[in-house]
């Protein structure tokens, strides 16, 4: 399986922009005859790096509130269609996508965020959308807590793929029921640090004997545009670089495969061989062989949550 990781930066905080280069970057992984090209998280619209740098902690403050609304415009609905065109294009290449998104839902009156990573298979059906279980830091000032309803796992060729946001990576309950499911490809999408994907990714290659991969976005003061609130304020606050990629590969034994990349945009492309996998879980499966499941269970609620349930 051939794998493309887009380590692209958001048209900074907008919808209708970023789509289209998702788009090209889907086409682009196409023509290099990938059957998968996976996003960093949030990358549509884009990830709320001015909170850092404005005070976002502020309460009840006008600055914050005008900001917060321009990032609700721009976030994705998957009920009114804002995916239509990357499924699409999915559909017609014949190409499996993860995609890191900010994702309005109806299910939870349209008004709140989610951080979510979306799986469209080759055929342009969206298979699952995970909301982020926990968000980290100050992203719990925009994007409201998931569920379990998009800890799943997909099959593409012979590998089964599994995925989660950020942090999440670090959450050993999380991983393992992916792990649970049969995950040998675990991708794991970030905002982009190469602090963060540099240990992690051959750890939980590692302690999976799983292909790890992590695909991250960029982000710097160029990405700050006139067209959104308090932009010069944001660009005043904003160093240089905040975000600079990371994106790699660990192969089951956590070896690099791609090691990170740093200040670099592009599509980074890479085999995965389904033997390794077998190879390496010979001395050490998780969830397999070296598992106890009369001693030690794991409980997931994959129930998806929602204020109210109707009954007419």
């Amino acid at each position: 399986m051939k794998v493309a990781l887009a380590q692209i930066a958001s048209v900074w905080l907008n919808k209708e922009k970023t789509t289209v280069k998702v788009l090209e970057y889907i086409s682009q992984a196409a023509d290099e005859k990938c059957d998968l090209v996976i996003f960093g998280e949030a990358v549509l619209p884009a990830y709320p790096f001015w909170l850092s740098i404005t005070n976002g902690a502020t309460f009840n403050d006008q600055i914050q509130k005008e900001i917060h609304a321009h990032y609700i415009k721009n976030a994705v609905c998957i009920e009114d269609g804002d995916l239509s065109a990357i499924c699409k294009l999915a559909k017609d290449k014949s190409i499996a996508v993860y995609l890191g998104a900010i994702e309005a839902p109806k299910d939870r009156g349209g008004h709140s965020l989610y951080c979510t990573l979306i799986y469209i298979d080759a055929n342009g059906i969206i298979q699952s959308s995970h909301r982020k279980i926990r968000p980290t830091f100050e992203e719990r000032l925009v994007w409201s807590p998931g569920d379990g309803h998009g800890l799943v796992t997909h099959q593409l060729q012979e590998f089964t793929l599994g995925g989660l946001n950020c942090w999440e990576n670090w959450m050993p309950l999380s991983r393992t029921a992916l792990y649970a499911q049969g995950e040998n490809v675990h991708v794991a999408v970030w905002p982009g640090c190469v602090r963060n994907t540099v240990d992690i990714t051959p750890f939980i290659a590692k302690e999976s004997r799983s292909y790890s991969i992590s695909v991250c976005g960029l982000f710097g003061k160029e990405q700050i545009t006139n067209d959104i609130p308090h932009y010069d304020m944001i660009q005043e606050n904003c160093p240089t670089v905040i975000a600079e990629g990371g994106s790699c590969i660990a192969a089951p034994d956590g070896s690099w495969v791609i090691e990170p990349i740093a200040n670099q945009e592009g599509i980074f492309t890479a085999e995965l061989d389904f033997n390794k996998v077998l190879q390496e879980r010979q001395n050490f499966d998780p969830v397999g062989h070296y598992s106890r499941p009369d001693i030690t269970r794991l409980s997931v609620n994959r129930e998806r949550q929602s204020i109210a349930e109707f009954k007419d």
